[in-house]
């Protein structure tokens, strides 16, 4: 009998590990249970802004959306393709993302403001941040385009 208790003590404390292991390994662990919906940093809960809300950072702060205007669009492709088409392609992620159904993912007066204000977009609004990070870091460059010159590329994007 006195060789059982040195194995009790091993068993005993191989229980103990076994336990203090699936505690550890648990800890972290965001699979069911939690009802933080995993947006924490630093223990913070982090409210996120709708982004059919957020009107980014920029010049413009209200954009009136009517009937397409086709010669607003042509103009628009012009201006796209002379100076976006290096790191955008209209249907398909390339350097930047596409901007085909961008306004069913972003509202018109952020895709505007990150057309004419990429630099402090990319600085202070959260999505610009993220999209910087989904793009391996790349900002997206500042083509100095006028408002009118925006609003042009934006109406051909309505038609992509």
């Amino acid at each position: 009998m006195s060789n059982m208790k040195p194995i009790t003590k091993i068993l005993n404390g191989l229980a103990i590990l076994i336990t203090a292991g699936m505690v550890l390994s648990s800890c972290g662990s965001d699979k069911g249970g939690s009802s933080d919906d995993g947006k924490k940093e630093s223990g913070i809960k982090k409210i996120e802004v709708d982004p059919m809300k957020d009107k980014g950072i920029g010049p413009v702060t209200s954009v009136e959306i009517g009937d397409l205007d086709q010669t607003m669009a042509d103009a628009g492709m012009e201006i796209f393709e002379a100076k976006c088409t290096a790191c955008h392609k209209p249907t398909e992620k390339f350097i930047g993302p596409a901007p085909q159904g961008i306004l069913e993912r972003r509202s018109p007066e952020w895709i505007l403001n990150m057309i004419l204000n990429p630099e402090e977009m990319v600085q202070k609004n959260d999505i610009a941040k993220k999209l910087l990070m989904e793009f391996n870091g790349s900002p997206m460059a500042n083509q100095n385009l006028t408002e009118d010159e925006a609003r042009s590329v934006l109406e051909y994007f309505r038609t992509l």
